[in-house]
């Protein structure tokens, strides 16, 4: 039985535009791009993971959150289940940790990028949400 990786994801907004980072060529789902977020661990709920994420990966401090939805998705090699955040109130400005690509884009931008197929839920949830 394939085991669930529980992922705490941040959508980052902020002037109609949202910060994605492209995951590295050797990671699952490897040179596709991606909202920040990472792993829940065994210790800790969803608002801090995601507030420990964002920290890590792209170094800003979670002011407020709001929940936006919640994907399960099979990879085939992997399942997932994402807790997924919009991000709209924090601290310090984004920058990938990691030497990882970054960008700010726009809700049409978004649409044109190659994302894991688990987040384009999200892309169209956030097309409804702020069109």
């Amino acid at each position: 039985m394939t085991k669930i990786v529980h992922v705490a994801v941040g959508v980052i907004y902020r002037e109609q535009q949202f910060f994605i980072t492209q995951r590295k060529a050797d990671a699952h789902q490897g040179g596709k791009w991606e909202f920040p977020g990472g792993k829940v661990e065994a210790d800790e709920t969803v608002a801090q993971a995601l507030a420990r994420e964002l920290k890590e990966e792209i170094n800003i401090d979670v002011l407020a959150c709001q929940p936006l939805t919640v994907i399960k998705h099979d990879y085939g090699d992997k399942k997932v289940s994402l807790d997924v955040f919009i991000v709209d109130n924090f601290s310090g400005e984004p920058s990938a940790q990691e030497g990882q690509l970054q960008q700010w884009c726009s809700l049409t931008d978004l649409s044109k990028l190659d994302f894991p197929e688990a987040n384009k839920e999200i892309i169209e949830l956030l097309n409804n949400h702020y069109n």
